[in-house]
């Protein structure tokens, strides 16, 4: 009995920390992101080439050193974040929508619609995300409406074969079959007593999207298909910084960083939501 009490109280402790970690790491981030245009109402555009390529802690003016241009590093990294957020945020938000509308229709009403549409998903999750988006941005250029317009089109179906899987479990059970006894329609039984008990899978995926939609951004624009390259993003960052890892390599790494301790912050958050959600108590424990 003590020895499980003292495992119970280590794993409480441990999702406690996750919390903690992850509000510190994505909240922390997120917020200096969000005030960038107070703190830095330059937008990390303000140029000094006699402050060039300056190491970071060696000035209090640019803690985290300049580029080649003698931008600040600290003003860009806290600028370009807008970027990577945005399109995380935006681009999940319409895949949800979609993916959860048609997850629910297809999973209540079944049929001849349903087994296609699913087969379709099938499909389509069968491809590699990174080669389909290189191939539909390089036939319609980069830029920042195009890389969310193409993660929304290739990721609702993950968010359709979630729902669609909650729903047929759902849909035979004792509350919805009393609710068509009693004469309520298909629409108020999808929207106000189905939708609500698949949230919990809809907000952990979510949580976990974005996170993975931050690398993908990063990755496409620095691959010169995502972000205008004249616009800060943390990719682009990347991409400029290349050239001089072995000269001035905190111009790639504390943007890199920025990436991994975000991305970091929302697994960990989404994680800890997975448990919290759970309405079995974590049955995956």
């Amino acid at each position: 009995m003590a020895t499980a009490q003292a495992v119970s109280s280590s794993r409480s402790w441990f999702k406690s920390l996750e919390l903690v970690l992850g509000i510190l790491f994505a909240g922390g981030i997120s917020l200096v992101v969000l005030l960038s245009p107070v703190l830095f109402p330059d937008g990390g555009e303000g140029m000094d080439l006699m402050a060039r390529l300056i190491p970071p802690f060696q000035s209090w003016g640019h803690i985290l050193g300049t580029d080649p241009l003698g931008r600040d590093v600290l003003a860009r990294v806290a600028v370009g974040g807008k970027i990577s957020l945005m399109v995380g945020v935006l681009s999940v938000l319409g895949a949800v929508t979609i993916g959860t509308l048609v997850g629910l229709v297809a999973g209540y009403y079944r049929g001849i619609a349903e087994m296609l549409l699913m087969r379709f998903v099938d499909i389509q999750l069968a491809l590699p995300f990174i080669l389909v988006a290189i191939m539909f941005l390089a036939i319609l250029g980069a830029g920042i409406d195009k890389v969310i317009l193409v993660m929304i089109a290739t990721q609702w179906v993950q968010y359709a074969r979630l729902v669609r899987g909650s729903v047929l479990s759902l849909r035979e059970r004792e509350f919805i079959l009393s609710a068509r006894a009693i004469g309520v329609g298909n629409g108020r039984i999808i929207f106000t007593h189905i939708l609500p008990n698949v949230l919990g899978p809809i907000i952990i995926l979510m949580t976990l999207q974005v996170a993975n939609n931050i690398l993908l951004e990063s990755s496409l624009t620095f691959l010169g298909l995502g972000v205008d390259p004249l616009i800060p993003s943390w990719g682009g960052m990347l991409a400029d910084g290349r050239t001089y890892l072995q000269t001035a390599w905190w111009v790639s790494v504390f943007p890199g960083l920025a990436i991994m301790f975000t991305v970091l912050g929302l697994n960990l958050l989404g994680d800890w939501l997975r448990d919290f959600l759970d309405p079995t108590g974590q049955t995956s424990k």
